[in-house]
This record gives C-alpha cells, sequence and structure tokens, in this order.
C-alpha cells in the first residue's frame, strides 16, 4: 500500500470527520475516490474533479449497496481499498435502550460495514489486492457507561476483523482495525443519538455524559486530518499492522485496559489452569 495511485478506495461516512479526512488524503495521493454519505448534499466542497465521486449509499439498505457499488465501479473501476467509517453512537443507560433502538445500532455500525464489505470480498480476493479499513473505537476494547450498545457494534467489528484478516492473509489483502479515541468530529453533533427512555438520576455516570458530551463538541484533542496521516501511515507498512490506535487518549486507556486484564490473568491463572482435566 505504498502507492496511492492506480488505486480506487470506497469510503463511507465521508461527509465530515475522519471519514471526510481520509477520502481528501487519498485523493491528494492520487487515488480515486468514492466518498459516500446517506445524503449527497454532506459531501459538498470535496474536490471537484473526475477522480473524486459523490455516492448516495445507506449501509442498511441492501439495494442501496448494490447500486452504490455498481456505480463505483462504472465510473471509477473495481475497489481496491474499502474504508468501513460510517456509524453513530447511541447514548443511554442498557436499562433506557429500547430493542429497537439497539438493533438500529448494529444495523448502521455492524451489519451495514459487513454487508458492504460482502458485496466487494470476491473482487479483492480474484486480484489479491487492496485493504479493507474498519473504523473501529477506543469502546472496542474498554466500554463506558451509557455506550453498552455502541461498544457491543465495536467489539463486534473488532472480532469479524480478525477472523476476516485470516481468511485473507493467503490472498495479500490487509485488515487494519483503527481505533480512535475523541476527535474533533460529529461524533457528539449529528452522529450521536440519544436513546428515548430517560431515567433521570438512575444511572448519574450516563447523566453526566448526556450533558458533558455536548459541551465537549470541536474542542476534542484529536484531529481529522493527522488521525487520515496516521492511517495512510500505517497502510503504506509492509506489512501494515492489525490495529492502529489514533489519539494520545486512546492510547493511554487501551494501555491500562491490556494492563488490568494481564493483572487479572496473572491472579486468576491457577484457578484458570485447574478447569483442565
Amino acid at each position: 500500500m505504498d502507492r496511492l495511485t492506480d488505486r480506487t478506495w470506497l469510503v463511507t461516512g465521508a461527509s465530515s470527520g475522519l471519514g471526510r479526512a481520509l477520502a481528501e488524503a487519498a485523493h491528494a495521493g492520487g487515488a480515486r475516490v468514492a466518498a459516500t454519505a446517506r445524503e449527497l448534499d454532506r459531501l459538498e466542497g470535496l474536490p471537484g474533479d473526475d477522480r473524486l465521486l459523490r455516492v448516495a449509499l445507506d449501509l442498511t439498505d441492501a439495494a442501496s449497496i448494490d447500486a452504490a457499488v455498481r456505480e463505483v465501479e462504472q465510473r471509477l473501476g473495481p475497489v481496491d481499498v474499502v474504508v468501513n467509517n460510517a456509524g453513530y453512537g447511541l447514548l443511554g443507560a442498557v436499562e433506557e435502550t429500547s430493542e429497537a433502538e439497539a438493533r438500529a445500532q448494529f444495523e448502521a455500525n455492524f451489519f451495514g460495514p459487513t454487508a458492504l464489505t460482502a458485496r466487494l470480498l470476491t473482487g479483492l480476493r480474484e486480484r489479491r489486492r487492496g485493504a479493507i479499513v474498519n473504523v473501529s473505537s477506543v469502546s472496542g476494547v474498554r466500554g463506558a457507561p451509557g455506550s453498552a450498545y455502541y461498544a457491543a457494534t465495536k467489539h463486534a467489528v473488532e472480532g469479524w476483523s480478525n477472523s476476516l484478516r485470516i481468511e485473507l492473509e493467503p490472498f495479500g489483502i490487509p485488515v487494519l482495525v483503527v481505533e480512535p479515541g475523541a476527535f474533533r468530529t460529529q461524533f457528539f453533533g449529528r452522529s450521536r443519538v440519544l436513546a428515548e427512555r430517560v431515567l433521570p438520576g438512575v444511572y448519574p455516570a450516563v447523566d453526566a455524559r448526556r450533558d458533558a458530551e455536548v459541551d465537549s463538541t470541536g474542542r476534542q484533542a484529536g484531529d481529522p486530518g493527522r488521525g487520515a496521516a496516521a492511517i495512510l501511515t500505517a497502510l503504506a507498512a509492509a506489512p501494515p499492522p492489525k490495529r492502529l490506535v489514533i489519539g494520545g487518549g486512546a492510547v493511554r486507556s487501551i494501555r491500562e485496559t491490556f494492563q488490568e486484564r494481564l493483572d487479572e490473568l496473572e491472579a486468576w491463572r491457577e484457578v484458570s489452569a485447574s478447569a483442565d482435566g
């Protein structure tokens, strides 16, 4: 992945934030880029030349996926790099979240990206080139109050990616999982959905997040342009890493999580091993 020229990228969730920054960076490097969003007007301001195609794509609609892939392949050629970035955050305690809200979160954050990728796998495998980039989150490693279902979708993306990576290794197609921390994106703006049911005072930590995250929008430490550059650097490595954490806060949080797991594993090692007969 050291050359972006003669590559076709499909980037979901390219209307803002990390997805938009990646679409712009790949295009600047010479790639042909299909930038997608549910609503085309949100893609305004992207470079206007024949190497960048704006495509409407609703990942929760199989017909929309098929139509978008056909349009991209007809206009730009076979897709080489798939960036699964689209998604949203659902904020609410488990007790506050309805089944319909939880299922909708999985449709957008997990089943949509996996359906798009599956639609493109045959071509990637037959050409034996390309890459898959799945944008997870620090929540894919460590949960947070009010984000149980969002974290579950990202855990699912990570587990799915781990198996997909092994399946595609013989064909030379890397699967890179990106684990961002807090970035200056619309994640706490239009990309955040609140559970309709609220139990005030029952879960103070969730109440605090409902209030605090609105105020923090636009002031997060992570810069989308720098995050996109880090991802391109990782893709250019031979081989690319399996996972890339981006953002200093995410590095600290994930390091602490893994250390806690190692400490607990060691503390209970004898009990764990005693299960063998």
